[in-house]
């Protein structure tokens, strides 16, 4: 049995986490309701013009080096550009199926509901985190549930705190939140003596103790924040699809102040919808989880989605790391639907707030999304669960494909005679490129990468310009268009340190190099010129010699905008932790309507995280806990 530092919980209610394997399967269930014949015709409008394209491209660009044959370093490149055309024109095309989806499919949120009411779990797993910040959001989300008839809302704060101090502060945040609700709403807390299996054990334990009282669970991080409509629309969307077993929304980035947290907070809401729109177009019932501000089936998660170790090469048990993907596989394959809605509004996250913390922050994904690469053929799993876990491990893949690529360009090279000549005899240590084709073939290159990231972007940012509450929140088309200008200029300017870091990332991964999973920065602490160069010191000197490689005509021109932008990763990314959110120029600030006009759910949880601080530090003890 768990040991518990600390615990005010209900009476046990124990669920029985059944082991998994991926060597093997039960059958599925039968599902209640026939799947939509549409997916179909979804799915093939999302793949087949991305098999097309890629075909065509690396036919094309085969057929234009292969004059006197196709060299072993022209063949490599024409593969790294097949790999790149598949992941461009899919997340192109995804955006495109999001445009149509949204023009002409109904907001599955608006389905009528003829289910009897349920028990729902919010769980909010939290590890050395600030505590009144927590606890003021937990206390705005319980504000908004006030008054709700239907469903019955409870609360599990899910401590694996081990630093003392912190914990203390918990203990009064809580005494004071369940002293707030004491006749209006059950909450609960427990704090576990050691953090066994991180987040995916805080989980199954509360499960295994609590689960069979509650028909779903609402899994939210430490800097979630849900309203009461979106936390209702999940629990009917849940209720009104027997065959569910995860519902997921869209979280919404909320609280940036910073110039690289303002960045990430406008892509997010001018763009990222429109590829959650397609992606829950062409995935269906075979969705994805993201690990939190999900409604889940407690007793289909209990029966189906309890995650076994992976083996090391030397034997020893792992944890998998990013669970939340490879959960939602587990549920599929038991016969449960995992949907995305995403049109479920109030649904809210933070984001890092510094180039560095982002960095961080995907070293670890990284190292867990490689670990997805192992189970690709796990007995089971449907093909578009597979895709989800291939796109995660890929979404960091990618970059090292892309930085050989731009490597192998500079080793791609023709004679007017067609023959691939790179050194003469007359000076044999000098390679000698014949300028024009390779200058017509990475234009081509560098001009598609950019084309396809930049189309989503233009969609979704087109459309959102087009909404009536957006043109009323910039107030001038202008400020809008001048915002979208400064953003993309600035994605541009990061993305070759992300790439680099990305590259680092996986290269740590790939030789078993860990991360510790610390809590993220969300203080906003600032790193100093020394602690930064440490850090970006790959990029930097990259940057200087590729820059010392242009100056004396060894590297191609084409190459300088990203030498320009590595050689000065360090002041880049001091920049990218200015405070930018009271700047002067409008355009700079980065708003969005989210923060133009907050939300009332985003105004209370402020206030509530305020006046915990206040109360959390103005108690001299916590209330007592019996401990276990």
């Amino acid at each position: 049995m768990t040991k518990y530092a600390a615990s005010h919980m209900p009476e046990r209610a124990p669920l029985e986490m059944r082991p998994q394997t991926f060597r093997q399967t039960a059958a599925p269930r039968v599902a209640s309701t026939k799947a939509q014949r549409s997916r179909w015709l979804w799915r093939a409008a999302a793949f087949i013009p991305t098999l097309i394209v890629t075909i065509v491209i690396c036919v094309s660009v085969t057929r234009y080096l292969a004059h006197g044959g196709v060299s072993s370093v022209e063949a490599m490149a024409v593969g790294l550009v097949g790999l790149s055309t598949v992941w461009l024109f899919f997340a192109a095309t995804t955006a495109c199926l999001g445009m149509v989806s949204y023009a002409f499919q109904t907001d599955a949120t608006k389905s009528e509901r003829n289910a009897p009411p349920q028990n729902i779990a919010l769980l909010m797993p939290i590890y050395n985190e600030t505590p009144h910040d927590v606890f003021g959001n937990a206390s705005a989300m319980l504000r908004e549930l006030q008054g709700t008839t239907g469903d019955r809302f409870s609360l599990f704060m899910l401590s694996d705190t081990n630093d003392p101090e912190i914990a203390k502060l918990e203990d009064r945040a809580f005494s004071i939140l369940s002293a707030e609700f004491q006749s209006e709403a059950s909450v609960y807390y427990r704090r576990r003596a050691e953090n066994t299996d991180k987040k995916v054990g805080n989980i199954s334990d509360w499960i295994e103790n609590c689960g069979d009282a509650y028909d779903a669970m609402l899994i939210l991080d430490a800097d979630s924040l849900m309203s009461g409509r979106a936390i209702r629309q999940l629990a009917d969307a849940l209720a009104s699809d027997p065959d569910a077993g995860l519902i997921q929304s869209r979280p919404v980035l909320i609280g940036a102040e910073t110039l690289f947290g303002r960045v990430q907070q406008f892509s997010n809401a001018v763009y990222g919808w429109l590829v959650a729109e397609g992606i829950a177009s062409w995935s269906q019932g075979e969705g994805n989880y993201w690990g939190h501000n999900a409604i889940i089936r407690t007793r289909a998660f209990a029966d189906s989605a309890r995650l076994p170790y992976l083996k090391s090469i030397r034997g020893n048990n792992q944890l998998f790391l990013s669970h939340d993907f490879i959960e939602a596989a587990m549920l599929r394959r038991a016969g449960w639907r995992v949907r995305l809605l995403p049109r479920v509004g109030g649904s809210y996250e933070e984001t890092p707030v510094t180039l560095i913390d982002y960095a961080l922050r995907d070293r670890r994904w990284c190292l867990g999304n490689m670990q997805h690469l192992r189970i690709l053929a796990a007995r089971g799993f449907h093909p578009i669960s597979r895709l989800h876990l291939l796109q995660g491990a890929l979404a960091f893949l990618m970059s090292p494909a892309w930085l050989a690529a731009l490597v192998l360009w500079s080793f791609v090279g023709m004679t007017d005679e067609g023959t691939t000549t790179y050194f003469s005899a007359a000076n044999p240590q000098t390679p000698i490129w014949p300028e024009a084709m390779t200058y017509d073939i990475g234009w081509f290159f560098l001009l598609f990468i950019y084309g396809m990231l930049l189309l989503p972007k233009l969609i979704g940012a087109t459309l959102y310009g087009l909404r009536a509450r957006t043109r009323a929140a910039y107030g001038s088309g202008l400020t809008y268009i001048g915002t979208i200008c400064v953003e993309l200029f600035l994605s541009v300017l990061y993305a070759p340190v992300m790439m680099v870091q990305h590259t680092i990332a996986t290269l740590r991964a790939f030789v078993g190099w860990s991360f510790d999973w610390a809590p993220q920065n969300r203080n906003g602490r600032s790193y100093g010129w020394k602690e930064t160069l440490r850090f970006h010191w790959v990029e930097t000197l990259s940057g200087l010699l590729i820059l010392g490689g242009v100056a004396s005509g060894q590297v191609s021109l084409l190459i300088l905008p990203i030498a320009i932008s590595l050689a000065g990763a360090v002041p880049l990314s001091m920049l990218s932790g200015m405070r930018v959110s009271n700047a002067t120029a409008r355009m700079l600030r980065l708003d969005t309507p989210v923060s133009l006009r907050e939300p009332a759910i985003v105004s209370s949880a402020r206030a509530e995280r305020a006046k915990f601080r206040a109360w959390v530090n103005e108690q001299p003890e916590p209330v007592s806990i019996a401990a276990e």
